[in-house]
């Protein structure tokens, strides 16, 4: 057990192994079969959304919680710790957690035949999808912003591009407003996103 938990990889697939033989030995028991139809996948790509959005939400969470608010109460002597090993690794995750996020939402909302009744805010449906539109399109907001606003800004900072002294403050003040914006809109996100399960609008 210790060699699979000083590895993180064979902690993730451990996991996963631990989540199927769960998965199973339930099916088992409840005499349900293993007919992987509709209703499985879309359980399936709602699991893999959640867990996109833990590990990006997450992350967004740390940068503004934990490192972001750290950073001037750290000596400049170990400051490249951060921006050269631990923050790129964090834009990694956080980057393809954003997206992971994104895709497997719309395959989740494919599958279950609301997408564009969610894109167009539930105005064709009664309002039934108004609550899981608004979440989809702020996380698509979020994930915009990530992509084409925060990453690339990032770049500059930790001197993945080229840039003048300038070029790096501005682009950490902007990197820092819009991952602050992101903050702001994945309260309501997540709100519209349970809501839309548990009738929160209701």
């Amino acid at each position: 057990m210790a060699s699979i938990l000083a590895n993180l990889r064979l902690t993730v697939i451990t996991g996963a192994i631990v989540t199927l033989v769960l998965f199973i030995i339930v099916r088992i028991l409840l005499g349900t079969g293993f007919t992987l139809d509709a209703s499985w996948w879309s359980f399936f790509f709602r699991w893999l959304h959640v867990l996109s959005g833990v590990m990006w939400i997450g992350l967004l969470w740390y940068f503004n919680f934990v490192q972001t608010p750290s950073m001037p109460e750290i000596p400049d002597d170990q400051k490249p710790a951060i921006s050269k090993h631990i923050a790129p690794k964090a834009l990694f995750w956080f980057r393809w957690g954003a997206m992971s996020t994104i895709v497997t939402g719309l395959i989740l909302a494919s599958i279950n035949g609301y997408v564009m009744d969610a894109i167009l805010l539930g105005f064709t449906d009664g309002g039934s999808s108004t609550p899981i539109g608004i979440g989809m399109w702020l996380g698509t907001i979020m994930w915009f912003n990530v992509w084409f606003i925060i990453w690339p800004n990032q770049k500059k900072v930790l001197g993945m591009v080229s840039a003048s002294a300038d070029e790096k403050a501005a682009a950490a003040k902007t990197a820092g407003q819009f991952s602050r914006i992101n903050t702001l809109l994945s309260i309501p996100m997540l709100f519209c996103m349970v809501a839309a399960q548990n009738g929160g609008f209701a």
